[in-house]
């Protein structure tokens, strides 16, 4: 795996590994558990991790890819997750199959927005990071995206489960222009309780159950209106469906093609489902 650290999405330097050494007792060579295979080696060879500093959020964050060629996919983590959250639970290794066949490269980037609402005391400071979250992806990591895949024109498919389904339905809607489909699972989409009785404007410019219904007619509606969003979401433990019903009546209000698939009570709010829904639903969008 290549590690790159840079200044900039455009001005990236080189940068060796650095390891850290504990001195803790040792098992037994015969008893020391077996290191989880996240990832095969040739997926290892295609995986680029690079480190910026974003002037919008005034820190720095990372993005990683998986994969040489194909569709570009950026998948958000969930809600406190970094970038390498979605291998960490074996969601590349079941993705696996469409990077080696290069159709398929993914994209992760750290969930600074999810971490300050989980954290954060302030709520207008949640909002404000939310927003500055937003141009940070529409403004820095679809432009690296563009130069890594060569072609400032390449539609982006745009995903994530939980908190991240959230993002990716942020990004459709308010960015149509690139982002061309979303597979949104198990979102949680409905976090007006988050500002704990307070308002901010922002707030509802990137909440898309509120400013969707309300998108005049012109060039991001007519945008979204080629776009399509799939909604998926188990009925299990800790999954609501009706959030996800909740969006599609918003989209549907404005004629925006979506598609709600509910899955039964044995699939609960966790990455056992997810493991589940990816490679099917990825593989359906990229045709």
């Amino acid at each position: 795996m290549a590690a790159r650290f840079c200044r900039s999405p455009r001005n990236c330097l080189n940068a060796s590994a650095t390891r850290r050494h504990l001195l803790l007792p040792v098992d037994p060579p015969d008893q020391i558990p077996a290191v989880p295979e996240y990832i095969d080696s040739t997926t290892r060879s295609m995986k680029e991790k690079v480190r910026w500093y974003s002037p919008r959020l005034g820190q720095e964050v990372d993005i990683v890819r998986w994969g040489y060629y194909g569709t570009p996919i950026l998948l958000f983590p969930t809600a406190g997750g970094d970038a390498e959250e979605i291998e960490r639970f074996f969601l590349i290794k079941v993705l696996e199959p469409l990077i080696h066949e290069g159709r398929l490269k993914v994209y992760s980037v750290d969930s600074i927005n999810g971490r300050v609402w989980l954290t954060h005391d302030n709520v207008a400071h949640r909002v404000w990071v939310q927003k500055q979250y937003d141009s940070f992806i529409r403004n820095e990591v679809v432009p690296f995206i563009h130069t890594d895949c060569r072609s400032d024109s390449i539609d982006i498919m745009t995903s994530g489960a939980s908190i991240g389904a959230l993002n990716a339905l942020i990004s459709i809607c308010r960015h149509p222009d690139v982002f061309s489909k979303a597979l949104c699972v198990s979102g949680t989409y409905d976090v007006q309780k988050w500002l704990e009785g307070e308002w901010h404007d922002d707030f509802w410019y990137h909440s898309p159950l509120m400013f969707v219904p309300h998108l005049p007619e012109g060039p991001q509606l007519n945008r979204l209106r080629e776009r399509f969003i799939l909604l998926a979401t188990g009925s299990g433990k800790n999954e609501d469906p009706e959030d996800s019903w909740m969006v599609a009546n918003s989209l549907g209000s404005k004629n925006i093609p979506n598609r709600v698939d509910v899955w039964d009570k044995s699939w609960p709010h966790d990455w056992t489902t997810w493991r589940e829904m990816y490679p099917k639903y990825v593989e359906e969008l990229l045709g």
